[in-house]
């Protein structure tokens, strides 16, 4: 069993996360990753609060052991009508060579944390033992609540002044996200520059300027990786693409095969609206040639990328699909994810002698 001061704290027997994949990251998945001694977990941003709970629940009739709970604290959208209507117009002639109509209007089809008191109010009664955040952190009120309540906090930071930020805040432990990681990249302002740090060079960062207990993410594939981000001071590593492939994942046969083909990766806006890093396929083509500015605000400009994705898989065609994957795709496998992570453990041992 794996001994440091974040698995002692979280109860997990090895310091493997599996990340939560909003759209991917199944209950069975998670379960079966906590089952395995990792920290199994689900992403529930773009969920309702119903299914949120039911999602949650699900877990939890699976596993008595810890798990992660997943939330979006993007600010809300600057809805711009404008660059909406410009954005629909572009895109048209993709839904035109599909046989198919583009939406007239977008909707901002997510509720962010940050204003979603319903969502706050189920987890303080659910009390999922641990909860986590992307793109920024939830008023200082919502955090003290959900301590209050028993829960771990863990945030997401792409750069150390977020990391500063997140310890500041008083929560648990930080993911360093790298450059390499697959889907959005959790900065807490997307329209400021971005240090692009790669994953090793930024959990040795964090690791050295904070105090709290640090997963590395982004890149990370197998034992040797984990290994790796270890020995660099970080307490647990988080693998997102490495679960994609698993017999539980809720990826469908476009991203699956995308998967398994993956020659490269891109990051781009897009798809969602954010920067988010996917494999090479026809939206992100596209996407090379659009000026980041004329994209609407995340998730409204998601409603059309989901609306042409539909579109495209209604025809057999999944070059549209928000293929999220990091950049260590090509050394993706497929298995049960138990069975992942205990392949991951046996390595993980094995690079360590």
């Amino acid at each position: 069993m794996w001994s440091s001061m974040l698995t002692d704290a979280l109860g997990i027997k090895l310091p493997i996360v599996q990340a939560p994949m909003a759209g991917v990251s199944s209950s069975s998945m998670a379960a079966a990753a906590s089952n395995a001694g990792a920290l199994g977990s689900i992403g529930i941003g773009a969920l309702d609060v119903p299914a949120a709970r039911t999602m949650i629940d699900a877990v939890r009739a699976a596993t008595s052991a810890p798990f992660n709970v997943n939330l979006f604290c993007h600010a809300p959208a600057q809805r711009r009508p404008g660059v909406e209507r410009a954005w629909i117009d572009r895109l048209t002639p993709e839904f035109s060579a599909l046989g198919a109509a583009a939406p007239g209007q977008l909707s901002e089809i997510y509720r962010s944390f940050v204003v979603d008191d319903q969502m706050l109010a189920m987890l303080i009664e659910a009390r999922p033992p641990v909860v986590s955040f992307h793109f920024g952190l939830p008023e200082s009120a919502a955090i003290r609540a959900l301590q209050q309540a028993g829960v771990t906090l863990i945030a997401t930071a792409t750069n150390v002044v977020e990391a500063r930020a997140i310890e500041a805040a008083g929560l648990d432990a930080i993911v360093a996200q790298g450059w390499e990681a697959g889907g959005h990249r959790g900065c807490f302002d997307p329209e400021g520059p971005d240090e692009a740090l790669g994953t090793l060079a930024l959990t040795r960062l964090i690791v050295q300027k904070t105090r709290l207990p640090v997963i590395a993410a982004g890149g990370i594939m197998d034992g040797a990786g984990i290994a790796a981000a270890l020995k660099l001071g970080a307490d647990a590593a988080q693998l997102g693409t490495a679960f994609i492939g698993c017999d539980e994942s809720l990826a469908d046969q476009g991203h699956r095969e995308a998967l398994a083909a993956a020659a490269s990766t891109v990051m781009t806006r897009v798809i969602s609206g954010r920067p988010a890093r996917c494999l090479v396929n026809r939206f992100t083509a596209i996407g090379s040639r659009i000026p980041d500015e004329t994209v609407p605000d995340y998730p409204v400009a998601y409603d059309l990328g989901k609306a042409l994705n539909a579109a495209a898989k209604a025809r057999g065609i999944h070059g549209f699909g928000a293929q999220w994957a990091g950049q260590g795709a090509p050394l993706a496998r497929s298995m049960p994810a138990a069975e992942l992570v205990g392949t991951l453990a046996r390595e993980l041992e094995e690079a360590l002698k």
